[in-house]
């Protein structure tokens, strides 16, 4: 048994309770029998189907967004973008799977050659809080148009969210067991794991987490997938549009109140435009609006739980005693943690070489590209980097220097439906969306004919 409560407020929202490890095997026998089913569907029914569940995200797109803001604390606006994405991630793949799935001919010696791409059956997802409804959309809709079905742990702090999502699939007419969600504890995702049918497991979480779980899955060689976290370089050269550069900085750390693995989570700046970018960036941060995240104009929501935010405290006051300094922000009021720029910053200071999952924003000057490229790199994570300039040319002869999974030039790093999404390092391994994304929970089986 388990209770939620609103971070915002800090008042009692549900209660909850795990299901036993034997309704759990119960849920994923079932979707195991629908795969059976599920399989043999076609692709223009799989896709008929998504076309509904595209219907249901629209009707319900107000109460999805609630729910996300009750429980996470998302600002309104943000949880409105996030359903909404959802409906544009349905609406790519129901325009490219036909193309990414259909049999691929390859001219060989024999009379016919070709590969086709087959589900596997029941693939586990293992989803965190901080987009209750994208992380999963990006991992089960592509698997389950591919033919597979799919069984979901969600963060049990958002465990509304993950009790609708399945009720969405359920009114899109979608055959009982195609998407299950489980609601276990983390304990219990071993003993899925375990089960014979479960194919492959997709987790989007902490380093620690996914660990976990991948070495479970390889231990039973089983395909994982692995998004875990980032702590992503923003770098402005001396020739950037400061203000666009500022604009997009405040964005890429701000947003979800700086809860994302690929927010901007380490700005480095040209030392000749340092002063000039400290004091515009300070300026349009102390615009935003902190508040009650259910109200429109609110910018600045709670950290999803308490704990959280004392987390972050305790990374910006250790760095402050290591000789950090506190621009603006830098306060703690229960989950609340106020938007903060930091300077002074060292290579060994927690805000420099740990995931700060919160709006805190480090800013540290460098002379030469060289030096922005080792900064860059010096993190045991590989999700991201955004590099601002007016040269594009120059920089894409040298993104080979950047060891990320994405390189986003004068743009803040995103998760994009038509662009592979996944990291290298500690970030994790695997692609999502895109067709890579499709691609990777499918028996990719070759035929030769002689």
């Amino acid at each position: 048994m388990f209770s939620n409560t609103n971070p915002f407020n800090l008042t009692f929202l549900s209660e909850y309770q795990y299901i036993t490890d034997i309704q759990a095997v119960s849920y994923c026998e079932a979707s195991k029998s629908t795969f059976n089913v599920w399989k043999t569907y076609s692709l223009h029914d799989r896709l008929k189907l998504i076309e509904n569940l595209i219907y249901t995200l629209s009707k319900n797109k107000d109460a999805l967004a609630k729910q996300c803001t009750l429980e996470m604390g998302k600002p309104i606006k943000q949880s409105v973008a996030e359903v909404e994405k959802c409906i544009l991630l349905c609406k790519y793949y129901l325009e490219n799977a036909l193309n990414f799935l259909s049999p691929h001919t390859i001219k060989t010696d024999g009379t016919e050659s070709f590969v086709t791409f087959e589900p596997l059956g029941v693939i586990l997802g293992v989803m965190p809080w901080n987009f209750p409804y994208w992380q999963v959309f990006r991992f089960a809709i592509p698997s389950i148009i591919a033919g597979n079905t799919v069984v979901l742990k969600h963060a049990s702090n958002v465990a509304g969210c993950g009790i609708l999502l399945e009720k969405l699939f359920i009114d899109a007419g979608f055959p009982e067991g195609t998407y299950k969600n489980l609601l276990i504890s983390g304990e219990q995702v071993a003993n899925i794991i375990d089960l014979p049918f479960i194919k492959a497991v997709s987790l989007t979480g902490s380093e620690k987490a996914g660990a976990s779980v991948a070495s479970k899955a390889a231990g039973l060689i089983k395909k994982s997938v692995l998004e875990l976290g980032g702590s992503n370089a923003f770098i402005v050269l001396k020739d950037a549009d400061i203000e666009k550069a500022v604009a997009t900085a405040v964005t890429a750390r701000m947003q979800n109140t700086g809860q994302s693995c690929i927010a901007a989570k380490r700005f480095l700046v040209h030392q000749s435009i340092y002063d000039v970018f400290i004091d515009k960036f300070k300026t349009a941060v102390q615009a935003l609006k902190t508040g009650n995240p259910m109200e429109e104009d609110a910018d600045i929501g709670p950290l999803a739980r308490v704990d959280l935010a004392e987390e972050i405290e305790k990374q910006v006051v250790k760095s402050v005693e290591m000789g950090a300094k506190i621009v603006i922000g830098g306060k703690r009021d229960n989950a609340f943690y106020t938007p903060t720029i930091m300077t002074d910053i060292t290579t060994d200071m927690p805000v420099f070489n740990e995931e700060v999952f919160g709006p805190v924003a480090p800013v540290i000057p460098f002379d030469t590209f060289e030096e922005a490229v080792e900064l860059s790199n010096g993190t045991e994570f590989g999700l991201g980097v955004t590099i601002f300039t007016e040269d594009r040319e120059a920089i894409k002869k040298k993104i080979h220097l950047f060891e990320e999974g994405a390189v986003f030039i004068n743009a803040l790093v995103k998760s994009d439906p038509a662009l592979p999404f996944g990291g290298v390092k500690k970030s994790g391994y695997g692609r999502e969306l895109a067709e890579n994304g499709i691609k990777e929970f499918v028996n990719v089986k070759t035929v030769y004919i002689k």
